[in-house]
């Protein structure tokens, strides 16, 4: 049994694991939801972690740990509906096999319909950091998450998200941008941050991949064609195959544009006031530190995902045959972090890259993002391009000039918030141009075309 002074030699210092207690099962159906499909994987099972598993797990946790703190995230499905008690009794877990020293963190990942006065006493005494699942106003939220009735879930979510407020429980947004809300980006971010008074917010695209219209990838459609007639719900298992993808998806020029539409709000008024990861991120790579998210660093596998019954996977987008790892009543999770099969595939991720992404400006930011995502070829043929490659590439490029600057600031050991005050100046000073130009001059705004053509004024 592996110890905490006998870790294999090729371990990580820590690791991310979201454990998932309940499996697949969850109260709500939601279109998009990939995940649903892997109660598949365990035909008969009662989709509970058992008492004896959810000790084992933590114990290991801490124990596969050299870093002093460790993270404990639990997802689903959804979560809550394993009961306070189950939580109340992983608490107590932790504080047994805790290491002088050493520090824990909790979060969870909720639809945030179960959550009550007790869930929410529970999450402000643990000093739990929840995320909440919220896609937007509530015609963008209904569009695709609703409960096993088919009903409708924003109401309750508003409820359980307006019960953590109460308690003052430290919480942040998941929002997963899709065909419902994706052409409407500054809707959904004034909501999340004027309406539902939001200050940390999670971007996730969807992405359903799906075959084409022929039988197999031989036949299929164009890659990373939008095919409105197929769903992942017609495959028993959804597993990361297939080059096209559902009408529910996002596209990438979709995905680009709502980037985009959101920064130019963010960074004239809500810099170091509304973080949003897709931000913090660029800001971390334009200042030469690490990613926030492992979509974005050069390799991956220190972020792994853990079934209700101990069985461990690659990944929580790979809980899939191919890449199941074992199992941790069989072997020490630290074992199966360090196995050559999950270093194996951390260093896919960069091994696999396309020549367009190793030869790309802003590679340094994006890395070729998540390889789920990267499933149609490159402009010269090669496979392995993410499917979102043209959204993230004009993100990038369209924020580079801010990064620089922002990242310039912190070197200075000034605030990024200070950015704001340029723009306000440069907005002051186009406002003005604007007010002088003629129809038919050039636009101030540097487009190239007329100022009637560029504004339609």
């Amino acid at each position: 049994m592996t110890t905490p002074n006998a870790f294999p030699l090729q371990a990580p210092p820590a690791f991310h694991l979201l454990a998932k207690p309940t499996g697949a099962i969850c109260n709500l159906d939601c279109d998009y939801c990939f995940f649903l499909s892997k109660e598949m994987l365990y035909p008969g099972s009662r989709f509970r972690m058992a008492d004896e598993m959810l000790e084992t797990y933590i114990r290991q946790l801490i124990e596969g740990h050299q870093a002093p703190e460790v993270i404990v995230a639990w997802q689903g499905g959804e979560p809550t509906l394993m009961g306070l008690d189950f939580f109340r009794r992983s608490i107590a877990y932790q504080q047994k096999y805790l290491r002088p020293g050493m520090t824990v963190q909790n979060t969870i990942q909720t639809n945030g319909t179960l959550i009550n006065d007790a869930w929410a006493a529970f999450f402000r005494e643990n000093n739990f950091l929840v995320g909440l699942s919220i896609d937007g106003p509530a015609a963008m939220h209904d569009a695709y998450r609703r409960d096993k009735g088919g009903q409708p879930t924003f109401d309750r979510v508003i409820r359980g998200l307006d019960t953590l407020k109460k308690h003052g429980v430290e919480f942040n947004a998941l929002v997963t941008i899709h065909h419902a809300n994706a052409d409407h980006p500054l809707e959904v971010y004034r909501f999340l941050r004027d309406d539902l008074g939001i200050q940390f917010i999670q971007l996730i695209p969807i992405v359903e991949r799906v075959v084409g219209m022929g039988a197999d990838e031989a036949d299929a459609d164009q890659p990373g064609e939008v095919v409105s007639h197929k769903s992942w719900r017609e495959r028993p298992l959804y597993t990361q195959f297939g080059n096209a993808v559902t009408d529910r998806s996002v596209t990438a020029d979709q995905y680009g544009r709502f980037l985009i539409t959101i920064f130019e709000e963010w960074v004239r008024r809500d810099v170091a006031k509304v973080y949003v990861n897709m931000f913090d991120v660029a800001l971390a790579s334009w200042a030469g530190e690490p990613p926030g998210l492992c979509v974005f660093a050069p390799t991956c596998g220190t972020a792994l995902a853990l079934e209700h019954n101990g069985d461990m996977y690659s990944c929580d987008h790979f809980v899939e045959p191919a890449y199941y790892l074992g199992n941790i009543t069989d072997t020490p999770m630290i074992e199966l972090v360090a196995s050559p099969q999950q270093r194996q595939f951390g260093q896919d991720k960069l091994d696999t890259l396309p020549r367009y992404c190793r030869e790309c400006v802003v590679r340094f930011a994006c890395h070729g993002g998540c390889p789920k995502d990267r499933f149609i070829p490159t402009p010269d043929g090669e496979p392995g391009l993410n499917y979102l490659c043209a959204g993230y590439m004009a993100f990038f490029k369209h924020v580079d000039r801010p990064m620089r600057t922002m990242a310039e600031l912190l070197r200075r050991d000034r605030a990024p918030a200070e950015i704001m005050q340029f723009y306000a100046a440069e907005d002051a000073k186009l406002r003005a141009a604007f007010a002088k130009a003629g129809r038919n001059d050039p636009c101030p705004c540097g487009s190239g075309q007329k100022f009637k053509q560029c504004h339609g004024r």
